[in-house]
């Protein structure tokens, strides 16, 4: 069976599951480039409303972003709604700044849809994805090891898909589990649950590997051998259900 190396642990493992945004892909370069659009445009919205000028930054609350002088995303929480929430949520969260300035309920949802339909069109025309650090050549060492890999995501299929082809990773997966494909989604383990039973994997031979709380309560909750945080920035307190935490990928080795 294959080994996972991390610093002086070594963990037997036949198979290991991917979150997606913040641990395949750069959360800030593509869903930091979706949130500027999406508040810009819902900046415009509430400031015609309010009759005032309302600036990207004023709206760092809404999905727990921050921003520089010029307004500009420059980090997330990684506790927050940009990390963790679904599409439904985030419509709900921007719908509700709309609602709270007077625009009825199904209106301000039907205003959101428009701003991130737009949004998204926008990064489908940029193929906007970026790679975490070390990612390709971890893969290929899983590869190498014959290790059986899944995605789990809270993203939906579609999404999910390009963006693993913007990438040119997706030939690496033998099953995707986003939310739309089943009925309750992270933290509660179905996803994990259904990747290994797709992968013909035990959960006791599973690792995951993800950069929220969530991924490691999926874990636990799917008894999976080992959930392993990952937080480039180094801030793990976040991670608090993770067995270990590393910053990157270039702390990750397989043997064989």
């Amino acid at each position: 069976m294959p080994v996972l190396h991390i610093h002086e642990h070594a963990v037997p493992c036949s198979g290991i599951l991917f979150d997606k945004d913040g641990t395949l892909l750069d959360l800030l370069a593509t869903w930091g480039s979706w949130a500027d659009l999406v508040l810009e445009g819902l900046g415009s919205q509430l400031a015609l409303i309010k009759g005032q000028p309302v600036r990207t930054g004023d709206l760092a609350g809404v999905l727990g972003t921050t921003h520089d002088a010029a307004g500009r995303i420059t980090g997330y929480d990684p506790a927050g709604p940009l990390s963790m929430a679904t599409a439904e949520e985030s419509t709900g969260v921007l719908a509700w700044q709309l609602y709270s300035a007077g625009v009825p309920w199904n209106e301000a949802v039907t205003r959101v849809h428009a701003i991130s339909k737009e949004a998204m069109n926008e990064l489908r025309r940029r193929r906007t994805a970026v790679p975490m650090p070390g990612l390709r050549p971890f893969l290929g060492q899983c590869a190498a090891a014959s290790l059986k890999l899944g995605v789990v995501t809270s993203d939906n299929q579609s999404t999910t898909r390009e963006h693993l082809e913007w990438l040119g990773i997706a030939g690496y997966f033998s099953t995707v589990v986003t939310r739309d494909r089943v009925k309750h989604g992270k933290p509660a383990p179905e996803m994990a649950e259904t990747a290994c039973r797709e992968l013909g994997l035990r959960p006791e031979e599973t690792v995951i590997i993800g950069d929220s709380n969530a991924d490691m309560q999926l874990g636990r909750g799917a008894g999976l051998r080992l959930a392993v945080g990952i937080s480039p920035g180094g801030a793990d307190s976040h991670l608090l259900d993770a067995d270990l935490v590393v910053s990157g990928f270039g702390e990750l080795r397989i043997s064989i």
